[in-house]
């Protein structure tokens, strides 16, 4: 008797998670000289601690730590840093310019917290804020780069990148996934879209306001591509 296929859903994540895996073991042990430097610049530049940690939402709204190079100063209202363009030290601006902020996610993705490729993850306050239709990128584990940061990363509006976010959820594949590493290494070494016109790094997502149905939207109701199941979004705080 032939086993019934699995959706298709769930097929491609197999091999994913297997190249996550051993991708993100191989560059960590690759990368881990880059890694010691660039932490030994960050304790030079701007102290302890090295790292910083943050909660995002994960797959399915799943809240886990994301960990990074430290590249703000701390906030402090007396000293007048408050705004991320304050925080910002000429090391932080270089480390983002770079991606080499981003390398201590390698271990997000060993952990199964992230995968390579996905929608970027956000701050849990974001998914009370979502639309039930971008709250679709959340059917698939978030990733170090994905379709949104290779088509215009954060020069693109919050619309936008959930529009790209939940194209990605309806047709990613392995030959996608590694289409996007290869324009991830393009657009990192050309340091495109760092930062959102008029801002530091990105403005706060407040919501789609209300009103005619947006083009993401609208490309949905047509697309031929079968959605996926429901999301169930739990909520989850900062820490």
């Amino acid at each position: 008797m032939t086993p019934e296929r699995p959706p298709r859903s769930v097929r491609p994540d197999r091999g994913k998670r297997a190249l996550d895996v051993a991708a993100a073991a191989f560059l960590l042990v690759l990368l881990a000289p880059v890694m010691a430097v660039v932490a030994l610049l960050v304790a030079a530049g701007l102290g302890r601690p090295v790292l910083f940690r943050q909660r995002r939402a994960g797959r399915h709204g799943e809240p886990f730590e994301l960990v990074k190079f430290r590249t703000m100063r701390p906030l402090d209202p007396r000293r007048g840093l408050v705004a991320d363009a304050e925080r910002l030290t000429p090391l932080g601006r270089w480390l983002r310019s770079t991606s080499l902020d981003e390398l201590p996610t390698l271990w997000n993705v060993l952990r199964g917290d992230m995968s390579l490729v996905g929608p970027r993850p956000l701050l849990p306050e974001y998914l009370s804020r979502y639309s039930s239709h971008q709250a679709r990128r959340h059917e698939v584990r978030p990733g170090v780069t994905g379709l949104a940061q290779v088509r215009g990363r954060n020069g693109l509006s919050w619309e936008e990148k959930f529009d790209l976010d939940v194209e990605y959820v309806e047709t990613h594949s392995l030959r996608l996934d590694l289409s996007i590493l290869v324009a991830t290494v393009r657009t990192v070494l050309r340091r495109e879209g760092i930062s959102a016109a008029g801002v530091a790094t990105a403005p706060e997502f407040l919501g789609t306001p209300a009103g005619p149905a947006p083009r993401y939207a609208e490309a949905a109701t047509s697309s031929s591509v079968p959605r996926g199941p429901a999301v169930t979004v739990r909520q989850g705080g900062r820490r």
